[in-house]
């Protein structure tokens, strides 16, 4: 991204103010040039990344590498169906995790690595160290083990779990690394390529996480993610609370302990308040996701549970329904116990298995505007999104973040029916290809 253009007081001008002013005057005109500076650096800023696309295009190596991505389409569907015939529940990534090291080392990347929590990391330099840019894709699915990965065709239309959440994106990360490398283009900037762990479910986003926390603490100045099918563009992040609720009793036997406080049934009191809830607005939501207890058909259960997932953009509407869940359990406790009158022990349990922060990248930042630009450059439509992706961290941590769709047009994500149309995918690729050199400029 081009400099920012800002302007600079010197010593003489200072003190040219101060001769003819109070110290609380002078101080006052200081903090107003100051807050013109920053005014106008970033309009500078949203002004230079609005027109990074056009400009970058004019340049014959960098058209190379938009050309190159589309030529190469057939090669990344190849990755994204091989890939995403690695099963790769989260927390159990190892094996794509080394598909995808093999992958990083074929195209050429330096100083491929897993990291102590199974990301795979691999760096393209720059002509400068700086800016340096992560561009990543997550490696987990939701799927459990066992699940049955195999990718069909029926014409030109994958079916599989995962294809495109997030198998696109990998692969679209691998043919940028490619494109850049067929076009010789050398960006001004360092970008580190990563397949994170543990972006979906109970992963919690412990990849992205390790990033910002240990491997690449401080050395972070821009980030994006490549996640699932389309052309959108994400820059809020819908942060979420995520609980596992437990109750526990004495159990027994169905009919000859008839009476007996029952797990189940205040479980099914709760499901019952939950799918009455009230959101404050269409962001937010919740849902039951899993539930599960019991030990025979004839037996009044010791032990029932849930999974509850919580979500909003907004952390003031999150706090309100994550209050509402927790004055729920309480009342379900109250009424299982006051059916039996009382007749054993209940007991709840609630435990805080997931946090994702709320965040947001302002529509008007330079990340964004380089992202619409390369997108309205390549002829394609701009559309500006909320989700729950790796870019939540960033985002929170007021870092420039963003995540890009892969191309193509999926459905079905997070399904076993999940399916990816690749019908002029390369688009996807071109934009991720442009968006990347974009973004490791100065």
């Amino acid at each position: 991204m081009a400099p920012l253009r800002t302007f600079q007081t010197n010593g003489s001008t200072l003190r040219r103010v101060q001769r003819g002013t109070s110290r609380v005057a002078s101080t006052a005109v200081v903090a107003l040039l100051l807050i013109t500076t920053v005014q106008v650096a970033a309009v500078a800023a949203q002004d230079n990344a609005s027109e990074i696309g056009p400009r970058l295009m004019r340049d014959p190596n960098v058209r190379a590498a938009v050309d190159s991505a589309r030529a190469a389409e057939p090669v990344l569907l190849e990755d994204q169906i091989s890939l995403c015939e690695i099963p790769a529940p989260t927390f159990m990534e190892a094996a794509r995790a080394m598909a995808y090291r093999r992958r990083f080392l074929e195209v050429g990347l330096r100083n491929v690595r897993i990291d102590d929590v199974g990301n795979v990391l691999g760096e393209r330099p720059g002509l400068a160290s700086r800016p340096r840019l992560v561009f990543t894709a997550h490696l987990d699915t939701v799927f459990p083990e066992g699940t049955n990965v195999r990718v069909t065709r029926d014409r030109t239309l994958m079916r599989g779990p995962g294809i495109g959440d997030d198998c696109r994106g990998l692969a679209v990360v691998l043919a940028v690394v490619r494109a850049l490398n067929r076009a010789n283009v050398r960006t001004t900037g360092h970008i580190t390529f990563v397949g994170t762990v543990g972006e979906e479910g109970l992963g919690d986003l412990r990849g992205v996480r390790h990033l910002f926390n240990e491997e690449l603490r401080d050395r972070i100045d821009r980030f994006v993610s490549v996640d699932g099918a389309g052309l959108g563009i994400t820059h809020v992040g819908v942060g979420s609370r995520r609980y596992r609720v437990t109750f526990r009793g004495p159990g027994g036997h169905s009919y000859g302990a008839f009476g007996l406080v029952n797990p189940i049934h205040a479980l099914g009191r709760l499901l019952d308040k939950i799918a009455e809830f009230q959101v404050p607005n269409p962001t937010t939501t919740f849902s039951v996701g899993r539930i599960g207890g019991g030990t025979s058909v004839n037996s009044i259960a010791s032990e029932a549970w849930m999974e509850v997932d919580l979500r909003s953009t907004d952390p003031v509407a999150l706090g309100s329904v994550d209050a509402s869940l927790h004055e729920a359990i309480n009342e379900a406790l109250l009424e299982e116990k006051q059916r039996w009158a009382y007749r054993g022990q209940l007991s709840v349990e609630r435990e805080l298995i997931g946090t994702r922060p709320t965040g947001q990248t302002p529509a008007v930042s330079p990340i964004v505007q380089a992202a619409v630009s390369v997108t309205e450059t390549l002829g394609l439509p701009v559309s500006l999104n909320a989700g729950s992706t790796d870019a939540n961290v960033p985002m929170r941590m007021q870092i420039p973040a963003i995540t890009i769709d892969g191309g193509g047009r999926g459905s079905g994500a997070h399904s076993l029916a999940e399916t990816f149309d690749p019908t002029e995918s390369w688009k996807g690729t071109q934009r991720a290809t442009l968006l990347a050199i974009a973004l490791a400029e100065r």
